[in-house]
């Protein structure tokens, strides 16, 4: 945190995976309001806001592009990624995915001089050497996710972790 005189700022940047988000609200059967994310996360005086990301795969070009263009105007920056189709022995079946953890780390190693605090929007355990490393630089992380859906490796690597279900009340996309 800097200080300012009497000031302390909190420099805040928050990471979200979409597509690991959309499968947590989904099994919640709620789903969450961008907008009201920044609001909820930034509410408190001290903190500003230096950067909020947006990670989400596409079926082709022209895929959620009016969701992606409100993301923008909300100030999120967003990353893509066309999906990429793949049989599933397991299961028989053709699924899509678009792995964007990458991404996500760069941008987080690549802005880790610009904050004090990260929260991340994603339940995936890849992320558990890239926290350790991001906690080692006395970056302060919270995990936001869904029980059954946080990897036991991430819940224990970061900070804080808060279920999305705790927070409905202030995040939740309303239809009016």
């Amino acid at each position: 945190m800097e200080s300012h005189g009497k000031y302390v700022r909190d420099r805040l940047s928050i990471f979200v995976d979409g597509n690991n988000m959309f499968y947590a609200q989904q099994k919640n059967g709620w789903f969450f309001d961008p907008r009201r994310v920044l609001e909820y996360f930034t509410q408190d005086p001290t903190v500003v806001l230096i950067n909020a990301f947006w990670y989400t795969g596409l079926k082709d070009a022209q895929d959620q592009r009016g969701f992606r263009d409100a993301l923008i105007s909300l100030g999120y920056t967003v990353r893509t990624k066309i999906l990429k189709e793949y049989y599933d022995d397991a299961s028989g079946r053709y699924s899509q995915k678009a792995n964007l953890d990458i991404e996500i780390v760069v941008d987080m190693f690549n802005t880790v001089e610009q904050y004090d605090r990260v929260i991340l929007f994603s339940g995936d355990g890849d992320f558990e050497r890239a926290i350790e490393l991001l906690r080692s630089k006395n970056t302060h992380i919270t995990v936001v996710s869904t029980e059954g859906m946080i990897a036991r490796e991430l819940r224990n690597a970061t900070d804080r972790y808060i279920d999305l279900n705790d927070v409905r009340g202030h995040i939740e996309k309303s239809d009016f």
